[in-house]
């Protein structure tokens, strides 16, 4: 595996988009979701140094969403950037839009398909 340095945050305009990639890439490895968006400043083109890395992973697990993101963060190889993952399963996903959740609605809207399992 390579590891993917980034700059400090006082030194960096922004994190390498290859080092976002990295961090998708792990997940596909290690989890198998079946999608996994980019949202939030970097989605949007606009991330200021101190931005960190937003994104919503949607799989199926037994674990609560919120246990199974801080799983996904633990087990990732990466420099010291700020990262959020947030964990939906589908049926939860479908559910949130389905009540109109303007949060979930706008990622899914404007936020940048990083991997999309071809099973779906």
């Amino acid at each position: 595996m390579t590891f993917i340095e980034v700059p400090s945050i006082y030194e960096r305009e922004r994190i390498p988009q290859e080092a976002i990639d990295d961090l998708a890439r792990q997940i596909v490895e290690q989890f198998q979701p079946q999608k996994i968006i980019l949202f939030g400043s970097y989605a949007q083109g606009n991330p200021r140094p101190e931005s960190d890395v937003d994104l919503l992973v949607i799989m199926e697990t037994e674990l609560r969403e919120s246990k199974q993101a801080h799983l996904i963060d633990e087990n990732l190889e990466r420099d010291l950037f700020g990262l959020d993952i947030i964990v939906r399963t589908p049926r939860n996903l479908k559910e949130r839009i389905a009540l109109r959740d303007s949060f979930l609605e706008e990622i899914m809207t404007h936020g940048q398909v990083l991997y999309e399992s071809p099973d779906r």
